[in-house]
Parts: C-alpha cells; structure tokens; sequence
C-alpha cells in the first residue's frame, strides 16, 4: 500500500484520467472529491461489498 500524506486543495493523480482531491479535513473525517471517467466505477467500501455480495449470491427459487 502506498501512502501518501496531502494538505486540504491537494491531490492525488492515478494514471492518466482519475483525480482524488482532498476536499476538507474536520477532526478525523476527510472528504474526498474524485474526478473520474463515467466507465470507472467509485464506491464507498461497504456499498462495493454489499454489491458483490448480492452479486454472488445464488437465485432465489420460487417454487
């Protein structure tokens, strides 16, 4: 894991075309701004999760 420490304004470029911004800084909360391509898919990690989860849970099967 890289880690990478930036000041309120700043940002973080990965690759050529996604940005992360450090939007504010209150106590031990930063906000984040991404800039992304719409293809690019950004989630929180508990919303990534719950849709892999509902993903690669089987069908329900009515009867």
């Amino acid at each position: 894991m890289l880690v990478l420490s930036r000041k309120k304004d700043e940002k973080i470029i990965i690759g050529d075309n996604i940005a992360i911004m450090i939007v504010d800084i209150q106590g031990d909360k930063v906000r984040l701004g991404i800039e992304a391509p719409r293809e690019v898919s950004v989630h929180r990690e508990e919303v990534y999760q719950a849709i892999q989860k509902k993903q690669t849970e089987p069908a329900a099967v009515n009867s």
